[in-house]
């Protein structure tokens, strides 16, 4: 039998192939991506790393084996390191106490916590695109990137052994925990696979078109 990844990446592929298509990526590739929209990204990704550091910790508790719950640790600790980076690196002159999150970014944090009464195996599968689709894009962009690049700083962060290992594992834990779950489970369990893809669309997007609350 396929492995239950296997199965939830061909389900999301046809989302994953229009993240490649949004404006955001070909700019960022091409090194045309206006300055505000990249900021306005990056501002919206902090605020919900901090939200995805506190779901990896939850689901940290819940799982069944004592190694997934170290993986998961350090899943969450390694979020608060690469939130504090990036304020060192990108956000030092924001105040991010007066930012708030946009619509996108409320509806996928919103998603992610709301997993914390499904089963352990669905909210697993819940923060894996973050993982993996993120992973898979960033790798495109890498390789895509024009020469002189003004983000090539940024672009650059996806070139890490340590990037590759985490999402390997994420994928791993997953598959461990869909082996053992029942025909139900795995199927909600590739449902919000594809809900959280949609997600990872959804919030590239809203940085470009600038997507804010209307009242």
């Amino acid at each position: 039998m396929a492995k239950w990844s296997e199965m939830a990446w061909q389900a999301a592929l046809p989302v994953y192939n229009k993240i490649l298509e949004l404006p955001f990526i070909k700019e960022l590739c091409a090194g045309t991506l206006d300055r505000e929209t990249f900021n306005r990204y990056l501002r919206q990704d902090a605020l919900y790393i901090e939200n995805y550091s506190r779901v990896l910790a939850n689901i940290a508790s819940r799982l069944p084996k004592m190694d997934q719950v170290a993986s998961f640790l350090d899943f969450a600790k390694d979020g608060v390191a690469v939130e504090e980076e990036m304020h060192r690196s990108y956000l030092a002159d924001t105040d991010m106490n007066r930012v708030t999150k946009s619509p996108a970014c409320l509806l996928y944090c919103s998603l992610l916590s709301a997993q914390t009464t499904a089963p352990v195996e669905v909210a697993a599968a819940a923060i894996l695109p973050c993982f993996w689709v993120y992973h898979e894009v960033g790798r495109h962009i890498k390789a895509n990137s024009a020469e002189g690049n003004p983000y090539q700083k940024w672009i650059d962060t996806y070139d890490n052994p340590w990037f590759d290992k985490s999402n390997d594992r994420a994928i791993e834990i997953c598959d461990q925990l869909a082996e053992n779950a029942s025909a139900e489970t795995r199927e909600a369990m590739t449902r919000i696979y594809v809900a959280a893809t949609r997600m990872e669309w959804m919030f590239w997007e809203s940085a470009y078109s600038g997507e804010d609350w209307k009242i």
